[in-house]
């Protein structure tokens, strides 16, 4: 069976997986932050009386709801407690299957970029591997020091530290690779938050009510600490995932610096939305998210260029596109490890060509991401080339 075609249907199925499981976190994941704030003084006396600590109503699917919170435990355990923590193990294992089979198996096309970094395939793997081991000690260890009860201070060192991460990463990986392990990095921080801390502590609270113990009350604040910091890490992570669409902003020059621009933007919509949650909702945090996302548009603007020359006809350009392109973008692809055109892109022909003129200039010669880490080994002057062709009117 060809190899290519059972790479493709893999890719397929961990992506769909991973998707599917995401999903289930992130929205289980933001609908406890939510519940948490939106908890109000119970209604009923006797509810504060057994130790209920907030509550709220809602309606859904044509019914009503309502979650009582207690401040630290019930007096006694019902027979079934429902765990939320599969799904975090899950999105955790799907992505990093699927980071395997794309940027590990796939390190050549994916994840390496010799004008960057010169590096083999092991090192590559070996780093990237690195990355998320030395991002969740980091992490976990800045959390358990004394800076871990300051949250300004500790916000201001966890950014800190994602911004030398990002730095580090599109210094050494291509621009999507980077991307993606910054993705991944952060990720993983969130699962093995849940796995690490979050899990433990529910689980020596259950222990103490078991055992007839008063549980203390530190495990509820570092679950709720870290399970704080995941939703606002999850909107960056969401957009590195989406990340190699773009390669305007992943093949820009100044990569790590739109990809922590996009980060802070994504955490400041998300802590306004936390705010909105709890009824004070402050403008200005949504406008700095909004301005910051505007500054990563215009910071990532294609800067004019100086192609050496007029416009070129098409049959010059034509024999560069057969030459770099096409053993990809075919209907059946000659490279190894393609089984199908990526994106559905063929430029087998000169009106193939024409209709995906603006797409051949953006990808290859304004932001040169392809092809990928240049395998084709095509050359600063057929880049140029095809951007005079195109500046030229694409005829």
């Amino acid at each position: 069976m060809d190899v290519a075609y059972v790479a493709e249907w893999l890719n397929l199925v961990l992506r769909w997986a991973h998707m599917i499981v995401g999903i289930a976190w992130v929205g289980a994941s933001f609908y406890f932050i939510w519940l948490d704030n939106h908890l109000h003084k119970p209604l009923d006396p006797a509810d504060a009386a057994k130790g209920i600590g907030g509550e709220v109503w809602a309606v859904h699917g044509g019914g009503f709801y309502t979650a009582k919170k207690f401040t630290l435990a019930p007096a006694t355990l019902p027979p079934e407690l429902h765990w939320f923590k599969w799904e975090a193990y899950t999105t955790l294992i799907t992505g990093f299957f699927l980071l395997c089979l794309v940027y590990y198996y796939g390190a050549e096309i994916a994840l390496i970029d010799p004008s960057v970094m010169a590096l083999g395939k092991t090192e590559a793997i070996a780093l990237g591997l690195a990355s998320m081991v030395i991002g969740w000690l980091v992490y976990d260890g800045l959390c358990r020091s004394a800076f871990g009860d300051d949250e300004a201070v500790l916000g201001g060192l966890l950014f800190l530290f994602c911004a030398a991460a990002a730095w580090g990463l599109c210094h050494v990986f291509s621009g999507r690779g980077a991307y993606i392990h910054f993705g991944a990095m952060l990720g993983t921080i969130m699962a093995l938050n849940v796995y690490f801390v979050i899990i433990p502590g529910q689980r020596e609270l259950v222990k103490a009510k078991e055992e007839g113990r008063t549980p203390d009350p530190k495990y509820g604040l570092m679950g709720r600490q870290r399970s704080v910091h995941n939703t606002y890490f999850t909107l960056p992570v969401l957009f590195t995932m989406i990340s190699n669409h773009y390669a305007g902003l992943y093949g820009h020059e100044w990569n790590w610096v739109l990809l922590i621009m996009i980060s802070v933007a994504g955490a400041l919509i998300r802590v306004w939305f936390v705010q909105r949650h709890k009824g004070d909702a402050n403008p200005l945090v949504l406008g700095s998210g909004l301005v910051v996302l505007a500054l990563t548009a215009v910071l990532a603007l294609p800067r004019p260029s100086d192609d050496g020359g007029g416009p070129v006809a098409f049959d010059q350009v034509q024999p560069i596109i057969q030459a770099r392109c096409v053993s990809c973008h075919s209907a059946k692809p000659t490279q190894e490890g393609i089984a199908a055109p990526p994106k559905g892109l063929i430029l087998e022909t000169p009106a193939e060509i024409h209709a995906r003129a603006a797409v051949i200039y953006q990808q290859s010669a304004a932001t040169r991401v392809m092809p990928p880490g240049n395998m084709t080994h095509i050359t600063d002057a057929e880049r140029r080339m095809i951007a005079r062709w195109f500046k030229g009117g694409a005829q």
